[in-house]
């Protein structure tokens, strides 16, 4: 494990502690209905990546077979006893968005709900989603982005001079470019909350439609 990378697990270790109080704050105040929202439109076999405490797991259809990854080892344990909890099967495994422990086309539907912000290399994440992405499969992401206020993109560039340093946290990144650069299809694009927040479903598209 790098420097960097060894720092943000153990951020997030510690971060643990307070992260269901904190983010059930921005869900009620920012996010809305997204975790839902995200996760009512998976199926078949689904990814959850940068899992966390489990925060999604209520919220998935039941006919689904999950996995879920994420760094901290911490975040994992509280997901653990989240999926005891709401006898929710789920297989949670420790690892990183960089390099997925999955083959190719594996799975049916990806989601990411609120992790590509602190993710280290978003870029490299997202394409090693959609690697492990069967074709004709659904990425679904929700994330705080770069807002479409001047205003407000200052206020982001502000605090990124914080949250950067200190937890690789990002105010100004737009996962949707990443996305549309990888010749995914597009079918759902929402933002709300002065651009701050966008849902995205994206279908991967076959080698053969796509040289077409």
């Amino acid at each position: 494990m790098t420097d960097r990378s060894a720092r943000w697990q153990q951020y997030w270790d510690r971060k643990s502690a307070t992260y269901d109080q904190e983010m059930g704050f921005l869900d009620r105040k920012l996010f809305g209905d997204s975790r839902r929202w995200a996760c009512s439109q998976a199926s078949g076999d689904v990814l959850e990546v940068a899992i966390g405490t489990g925060l999604n797991l209520p919220h998935y259809p039941g006919d689904i077979t999950l996995t879920g990854i994420d760094l901290s080892e911490q975040m994992l344990g509280l997901a653990r006893t989240r999926a005891r909890d709401l006898a929710h099967g789920v297989t949670l495994r420790q690892g990183t968005a960089h390099s997925l422990p999955f083959g190719d086309a594996e799975f049916d539907t990806v989601v990411c709900t609120l992790g590509l912000c602190a993710i280290p290399d978003h870029e490299t994440a997202i394409t090693e989603m959609i690697r492990v992405l069967k074709p004709g499969g659904r990425l679904i992401l929700v994330d705080h982005v770069e807002s479409s206020s001047r205003i407000a993109r200052g206020l982001q560039w502000l605090v990124e001079r914080v949250t950067i340093p200190m937890a690789g946290e990002h105010f100004l990144r737009r996962p949707l470019h990443l996305v549309q650069a990888q010749q995914m299809q597009i079918e759902q694009r929402q933002r709300f909350k002065l651009g701050l927040v966008e849902r995205l479903v994206a279908r991967k598209v076959s080698a053969t439609k796509a040289r077409d």
